[in-house]
Order: C-alpha cells, then sequence, then structure tokens
C-alpha cells in the first residue's frame, strides 16, 4: 500500500489498488484537495523487447541426411548469436486509421511548418525511431542542453513517439518542430513529479520562446470547485490561449465509481481541447474522466465547450521508449498526444489558424464537434464528448464553415 502525501507540484503516484496506474496531480490548480485523481500517464508502459535483427540465407535441401545436418548447424549458430530472426513488435494502426491520420497523410500532410510544444519528463532521442527528429529542448528539471528524459518510465519519449516518429513506427505528424519541455522528472522513489511552478513556466516557455502553435499536456490535476482563484499552471495556459496558441489536455484518468465529475485541470479551461480515451472497439476507455456541467465560475457549459470534447485513441498505443524499447501504454496523456498532432496536420493545411484569436479557437472547436462521430443519440457524452475524432472530417468541416476566414 503506498502512503498518499501533499506535494507542492505535479506529481506522479502510483495507484494504492494496482502499482501499474500512475497518478499525476496538480496540487495548486484551483485549490488541491488531499487525494489524487487525474491518472494522466495511463497504465505504466509495458516494455516490448525488440529482437535483434538475424539473417538467415535458405539453402535447397536435397535430402533428409543434408536436412537433418543443416538444421544441427542452424540450431548451433542460434546458440552462438550468429543466425538471426527479426521479430518487430505489434504496431497500434488501428489508432492511425480510425482517427483519419491517415487520411490526412495520404494527402501529403506531415505536419511541416507547425511548432508543437509538450511539457513532460523530455525526451531521449537515442530511439532509432526518433532519429533525425528536429526538436528543441528546454530544461526546467536541471540544466541539460541536450535533450535527456528525466522519468522514471520514459513518459516523454513515448509521447513524443506517437507524433514524431519515423521509422518502424510512423507517428501522427513526423514533420512538426518539436518542443520538449522538460519539468517532471524522477524523484527517486520509482515516481515522477514536478513543482508547479516550473510547469507554468514550461507552458509560458512553449508560447514566449518557442512560440508554440499547439501546447499537448499529457498531464493534469485535481480542482476544487470551491475555489476561488486559479493556480500558476491555469494561469499559464489562459496566457498562451490569449496569445494565440490552440492547447490540448488530457481529460484526466480517473473514470469508474470513483469519478468525482469533474476533468483535470487545465483542460478543464473553456478554449482547451479536453480529450478522453478509446479502445480499439470504438467505445469510451472506463478510465477516462467525467466531465460535469459547469465551469469554473459556476455557470452552465455551452457548446462547444463542454467537458471532454472529444475522444481519441489512447489504449494499447505502442510507441517509443528508452534503451531502444518500444512500450505500450494506455491513458488519455495518449489520446491527447493524437489530438494535437492531427490538429498540427491541419493546421498545415490551412494556415489561415496560425496565431488564433478566442474567436478562432472556438470556431475550430465546433468544427471538431460537428465532425465527431457521435456516441449514440446524444449531442455530448459526459465521457466522450462530442464523439471520436476524425481528422479528415475535421478538416473538411473547417473548410465548409469558413472557420478563421
Amino acid at each position: 500500500m503506498w502512503d498518499e502525501k501533499e506535494l507542492l507540484g505535479v506529481d506522479f503516484i502510483p495507484e494504492p489498488s494496482d502499482s501499474r496506474i500512475v497518478s499525476v496531480a496538480d496540487p495548486n490548480a484551483l485549490g488541491h484537495q488531499e487525494g489524487w485523481r487525474s491518472e494522466v500517464i495511463g497504465w505504466a508502459p509495458q516494455p516490448v523487447r525488440v529482437v535483434p535483427r538475424r539473417k538467415r540465407n535458405p539453402k535447397l535441401l536435397l535430402n533428409t541426411g543434408i536436412m537433418m545436418l543443416i538444421c544441427l548447424i542452424l540450431w548451433a549458430l542460434w546458440n552462438a548469436h550468429y543466425v538471426l530472426l527479426d521479430i518487430p513488435p505489434q504496431k497500434s494502426e488501428w489508432a492511425y486509421e480510425d482517427s483519419g491520420v491517415r487520411d490526412l497523410q495520404e494527402m501529403g500532410l506531415t505536419g511541416d511548418g507547425v511548432r508543437v510544444c509538450m511539457v513532460d519528463t523530455g525526451l531521449d532521442l537515442s530511439h532509432p525511431d526518433l532519429e533525425g527528429v528536429e526538436v528543441q529542448f528546454k530544461d526546467f528539471v536541471s540544466n541539460s542542453a541536450q535533450p535527456v528524459d528525466y522519468g522514471n518510465l520514459a513518459h516523454g519519449t513515448m509521447m513524443a513517439g506517437i507524433l514524431v516518429s519515423d521509422g518502424y513506427l510512423y507517428g501522427v505528424a513526423p514533420g512538426v518542430t518539436l518542443g520538449m519541455a522538460a519539468a517532471l522528472g524522477d524523484n527517486g522513489d520509482g515516481t515522477n513529479s514536478g513543482d508547479e511552478r516550473l510547469v507554468a513556466d514550461a507552458i509560458r516557455w512553449c508560447w514566449s520562446e518557442f512560440d508554440a502553435d499547439i501546447i499537448s499536456l499529457s498531464l493534469g490535476g485535481e480542482i476544487d470547485p470551491n475555489a476561488t482563484r486559479e493556480g500558476p499552471s491555469g494561469n499559464a495556459v489562459r496566457q498562451a490561449l490569449d496569445n494565440g496558441v490552440f492547447v490540448v489536455a488530457a481529460a484526466g484518468n480517473d473514470g469508474g465509481i470513483d469519478d468525482d465529475g469533474r476533468v483535470a485541470s487545465p483542460s478543464h479551461i473553456e478554449e482547451v481541447i479536453s480529450v478522453a480515451a478509446l479502445s480499439q472497439d470504438g467505445e469510451v476507455w472506463e478510465g477516462s474522466s467525467l466531465g460535469n456541467e459547469l465551469n469554473s465560475n459556476g455557470e452552465i457549459r455551452t457548446t462547444p465547450n463542454q467537458k471532454p470534447e472529444i475522444a481519441a485513441p489512447g489504449v494499447g498505443i505502442l510507441s517509443t521508449g528508452s534503451d531502444g524499447e518500444y512500450y505500450s501504454s494506455t491513458g488519455t496523456s495518449d489520446s491527447t498526444v493524437f489530438v494535437s498532432g492531427i490538429l498540427a496536420l491541419i493546421i498545415e493545411a490551412e494556415s489561415s489558424l496560425s496565431n488564433p484569436s478566442l474567436v478562432c479557437i472556438e470556431e475550430v472547436k465546433l468544427a471538431l464537434m460537428n465532425s465527431a462521430s457521435q456516441f449514440g443519440n446524444e449531442n455530448h457524452d459526459s465521457s466522450g464528448g462530442y464523439g471520436a475524432i476524425n481528422g479528415a472530417k475535421w478538416l473538411q468541416e473547417i473548410r465548409s464553415s469558413g472557420a478563421c476566414a
């Protein structure tokens, strides 16, 4: 059993019921309460071991005796590691197909010219699928000039892989210019944490220095509906929105019987796109946080700002890990990156969406709502938002509606 303790930062905490589940909380956002609710990292990554490439040169077998001799030789060479067989891990291609990513990529879109900034644990560029990635790295954890992943579970590397992999895996928007602000790190006991002030500084760096078009936040924390002020990270997000930056954030992973009915902070902010997670069967992942009807001012939320707004693939997603391995993870962290990447492809196609006003952001969100595949007959679902994302239809709706024209 893990002891819960209050920390002055955004923290990754293993769940008492299952140590594979890691919780993230923002203690200072809108009056943090004791207890953790936002498991936005999802399931702890499960390494899929990459078997080294193994070469074979089949020979024509003339008779049974020769066949047996060759088998014995091959067996000996196999044990001596001279004969190798390549067994790659299974991809999560369904996620890219179902979300419309591949349809957008067939239009020639890669995210070229679009700037996406992540605030996470950092980035390990040694993975072969991340070779050649164009990244600007800012270290708020230590003082490294070179990209490094401070996470105990390489969370930042996994999220970056979903977006920009270009190798065995091909990400959502591999052509983007990536900004990675490392503001979370391993605190020494197997969990990751970060001071909320550093997270806020990282968000500000994304829009003020990196000049991001999109800020992707696969993190979040608990909010107190009775609080009268907002924490530093929430203020930083509002500044980003006011300065013409799209913000996409995880809805949170506290779904189930203990769900308090509120998405995580900062995805609760009106103009932020809050993202739930979908499984391969098209159902909303049971761990996705529910959204409530009231905003932070106690007012009824209206379209297109009901929470969460959209659901995207986030169950069993294969991505890049540490030491050249591939990791599989589940959670709204993963689905957040899918939405950020799809939006990057759309901005490449429609340059008028760059540096949007708050009105433009709302028009883009309205197009997102109208293009989503609804769950049942309800316009909005408290767990899956306006429906499942379809990137190609989102672009089509933006064009037909004249959003941000």
